[in-house]
């Protein structure tokens, strides 16, 4: 078992104000694999005190961006030597099928670092322009103290994407794990100490809700950046927006898959399966609306079942495992409620249900609803887990149409023999990424949602641009 029973704040391990722990247990096994300290409101004060002084007076806001990129570079270097370590952990952690973690858990996290580093070492923070009465700068400064609250579906995609860039832009920062999987932020503050990251400028506190809400209100943070639910997002937007703090959101979604006539389901199938059904089903993007013309209906709900029985369910650490356990009895409980409402609207049961695939472990069977409507709760509401609605269109200016209709608007693809065609279905759907034949998140694009899916962006120079404020300098003479 990981034992850790220290916080890393001001650049040590140090002992925690309280003596309550948090216990990290596999989804697969249910015991307990880790314990860390359980985080008080005390030790989120003294990590913002850290963060506060590490930004006001210490070096690292004050270094160039290519001397920042430069630590930005090494920290990646040590990362890629760790990323199998960092990739078993997350699946140890949270049940991602080992096969993801290696795709996606550990690679993207350290693409990241790789663009920061790469992108700041040119990086300018002043421009210069002309302007009505005389020459005008435009310099880029950080945005002060970052509170990064981070959820348990991608842990190190999602601190990374506020951690590389926040580091860039010379911002200190508190990390705020979630408490399901706050081993990997362990390994994370090792990595940064010996990049020569300064003290202070990241510090890492576990804790569950009621000490988020101190960190987010803290009155010593600038900016708060958070990954989760729709719900967390809105009470986090209104305190910020009673302190005037800065604040991005990356939310929930129900994306829809738009199936056109012409797609080729043999090969399309194959990276549905991934677009939908990553991570267990947990995660933001997840393609889990999937939509089909009247003329092809019973053709793809086919298609789709038998994508769904190709993944084997069951070990995560199992390269063969295609699906693996949810994070939490409470999620099994969640996802295995929105089945029996499904069944309670009408929706057809076409693979899959309520019988559990394992004894032991919080699995749930993966399962795709047939005979959907898009007012049905299963197509409206974030699920987050491997539950799949095959929904009818009529012709192609209706699935647009309901590809819209959602309150949300995170991501969104189009499968269709003709990639150009998809294109320009893909300019219709309101959604912040979109994928023609695929899906996948560019780190040099920017990546965040429309409407109930959130605030901002990340990756990308605009990611960055999320933690600099613009000062414009004019003058005469």
């Amino acid at each position: 078992m990981r034992q850790h029973d220290k916080l890393f704040i001001g650049g040590e391990w140090v002992t925690p104000a309280g003596s309550g722990t948090i216990d990290v247990i596999s989804p697969h096994t249910e015991e307990v694999v880790g314990r860390v300290p359980d985080g008080t409101a005390e030790d989120v004060d003294r990590a913002v005190a850290a963060a506060r002084e590490a930004f006001d007076h210490g070096p690292w806001p004050r270094m160039t961006f290519a001397e920042r990129a430069a630590v930005i570079g090494r920290l990646a270097e040590i990362y890629a030597e760790r990323q199998g370590e960092m990739a078993a952990l997350i699946t140890e952690e949270m049940g991602s099928p080992i096969t993801f973690s290696n795709l996606a858990q550990a690679p993207q996290p350290l693409g990241m670092l790789q663009y920061y580093a790469q992108y700041g070492a040119t990086f300018e923070q002043e421009e210069q322009r002309p302007g009505v009465f005389g020459p005008v700068t435009v310099r880029r400064e950080p945005v002060g103290v970052v509170a990064a609250v981070v959820p348990w579906n991608v842990p190190q995609f999602v601190t990374m994407t506020k951690v590389a860039p926040a580091l860039l832009a010379g911002c200190a920062i508190v990390l705020k794990p979630a408490p399901e999987t706050p081993l990997d932020a362990y390994v994370l503050a090792d990595m940064a100490r010996e990049a020569g990251v300064p003290a202070g400028v990241l510090n890492i506190v576990p804790a569950g809700r009621e000490v988020s809400e101190h960190l987010v209100s803290h009155p010593g943070v600038d900016k708060v950046a958070f990954t989760g639910s729709t719900a967390a997002g809105r009470r986090i937007a209104s305190i910020c927006g009673e302190q005037l703090k800065r604040v991005s959101l990356e939310l929930g979604g129900k994306s829809a898959a738009i199936v056109l006539d012409d797609a080729d389901l043999a090969s399309s199938m194959g990276m549905l399966a991934i677009a939908s059904l990553m991570n267990n089903g947990q995660a933001c993007v997840a393609q889990t609306r999937i939509l089909a013309s009247r003329n092809r209906y019973d053709e793809v709900v086919e298609a789709v079942v038998n994508m769904v029985n190709s993944q084997p369910v069951g070990d995560p650490a199992d390269p063969a495992t295609g699906i693996g356990p949810l994070v939490a009895r409470r999620q099994q409980e969640r996802v295995e409620g929105y089945i029996k409402i499904g069944m309670d609207e009408g929706a057809k049961v076409v693979v899959g249900g309520l019988e559990r695939p394992h004894d032991r472990g919080w699995y749930v069977a993966p399962t795709v609803f047939a005979n959907v409507t898009n007012d049905m709760r299963i197509a409206r509401e974030e699920i987050f887990g491997p539950v799949l609605a095959v929904i009818p269109y009529e012709d192609e200016a209706d699935a647009v149409r309901i590809a819209n209709d959602s309150d949300y608007g995170l991501a969104g693809t189009v499968w269709t023999a003709d990639t150009e065609h998809g294109m320009d279905v893909a300019r219709q759907v309101r959604a912040g990424t979109y994928g023609v034949n695929c899906y996948m998140i560019e780190t040099g694009a920017p990546f965040g949602g429309y409407k109930a899916s959130g605030l901002g962006r990340e990756l990308g120079p605009e990611g960055l641009a999320g933690y600099l404020e613009y000062k414009t300098i004019a003058r005469l003479g």
